[in-house]
């Protein structure tokens, strides 16, 4: 694509645009029932997509780095101060068995698509190999599978807009469900159930979710404690993260059980999620005295859904590599059926199945940022656990899908 309308280094009129949009996205879906059941996050989704393929906005900036590794950081323990706290355990451990569920979905879709395409796509071994680790943790492995193996730029950027715009509209597609009488028949929804519930005592005419997001009292003090104590944790968390992977030992000569460690006790996401734990259960006072934390986290997470939807440049793969987005959507339909599939089967919330496919997708920010726009505030701490765990057994998988694709080629 061409120069953007706006560029790159223009930080304060992209700041502007994204939180402006953001905005208008709850706005919306609070005011009018149509945006409610679409949900503020697909609107503030599509309108970045639509920003960034019209050549308004660029589709790389340091604005979108800022909020990946300032704004979802902060955002998580804003959104974990009022969480039940006994119902994150509860709910950890049948996530981690639907998480892994949906793990074989991705293996086998990729295994299938490999299949149908690896005569028209070159280097399909290598990118089959990166996306397979990629779907099973998000992003991080992404970048570390890119790096393990050696593959051309031009087809790794390719992939990369591919996954993007995949990952993107398979968001739409989970964020829609839940609102689909066909699975809300078949599937048992305790948590969209208690959001409903909390609504139902509201004044009728309000939205969905301008009856959850009801008024509520907040003082400056409030304000200043939340995003005090917000930013305490992540740079605490962070910090405790790097030291102890720059002190646990990791790499190909490394024992598998180092690398293990490493990639637990080194992530800084899982770090800050427990951490934040821990302070919730020695300070349980402390944390349901502030008023506002969830707020203000969710309005963070739309800057966030916002950034997602700009990376996904329809021309860019149209002209580059089609073929890929096929193979792309062949691994995440699969994914989705096997994951619904045996959710059923083995009798899952439909909540759970949905944020577990997610979390294979896009990795457990986005995982958690589905939940909290659905307001299921009690699957946003098991999921962010759960979801790391796909950072670990992401890449193991997606070396031996590797070394089994590159035989064949």
């Amino acid at each position: 694509m061409g120069e953007s309308l706006i560029q790159p280094n223009d930080t304060i009129t992209l700041w502007g645009i994204i939180i402006v949009w953001a905005s208008i996205s709850i706005y919306l879906e609070q005011r009018y029932s149509w945006a409610s059941k679409v949900s503020g996050a697909i609107i503030a989704l599509i309108g970045a997509i639509v920003l960034s393929n019209t050549g308004i906005i660029p589709t790389e900036s340091s604005v979108y780095d800022a909020i990946w590794s300032v704004i979802v950081p902060v955002a998580i323990p804003l959104l974990l101060f009022h969480v039940n706290f006994k119902k994150i355990w509860q709910e950890s451990g049948k996530l981690l068995i639907m998480f892994f569920i949906s793990s074989v979905g991705t293996v086998a879709g990729t295994i299938i698509s490999f299949f149908l395409l690896k005569d028209h796509i070159p280097y399909l071994e290598k990118i089959g190999a990166i996306i397979s680790g990629s779907y099973i943790g998000g992003g991080v492995n992404f970048a570390a599978m890119s790096a393990k193996y050696d593959t051309p730029g031009e087809m790794v950027s390719a992939t990369v807009v591919a996954d993007n715009l995949m990952m993107a509209v398979y968001f739409v597609i989970l964020m829609l469900i839940p609102a689909t009488a066909f699975f809300r028949k078949r599937f048992n929804t305790p948590h969209i159930e208690e959001v409903e519930r909390g609504i139902g005592s509201n004044e009728e005419g309000k939205t969905l979710a301008e009856g959850f997001w009801k008024r509520k009292d907040i003082s400056l003090k409030d304000i200043a404690l939340s995003v005090g104590t917000a930013f305490l944790l992540v740079i605490v968390s962070f910090k405790v993260a790097e030291f102890i992977g720059q002190a646990i030992p990791s790499g190909e000569n490394v024992s598998t059980i180092l690398n293990i460690l490493n990639g637990l006790l080194g992530d800084k996401y899982l770090m800050l999620t427990t951490i934040t734990f821990i302070m919730l259960a020695l300070f349980p006072r402390y944390f349901e005295s502030i008023n506002g934390s969830q707020e203000i986290g969710t309005f963070l997470i739309y800057i966030f859904f916002v950034v997602i939807g700009i990376p996904a440049s329809i021309p860019l793969i149209i002209n580059n590599a089609p073929l890929l987005l096929v193979f792309v959507f062949i691994i995440v339909m699969i994914n989705m059926v096997i994951s619904l599939t045996f959710g059923k089967l083995f009798k899952y919330n439909l909540e759970d199945v949905l944020v577990a496919s997610n979390a294979n997708i896009g990795g457990p920010t986005t995982a958690a940022a589905m939940a909290i726009a659905k307001g299921w505030k009690n699957l946003v701490g098991p999921i962010l656990v759960v979801g790391t765990f796909g950072y670990i057994i992401g890449n193991y998988i997606g070396t031996l899908l590797g070394f089994w694709f590159s035989s064949m080629m």
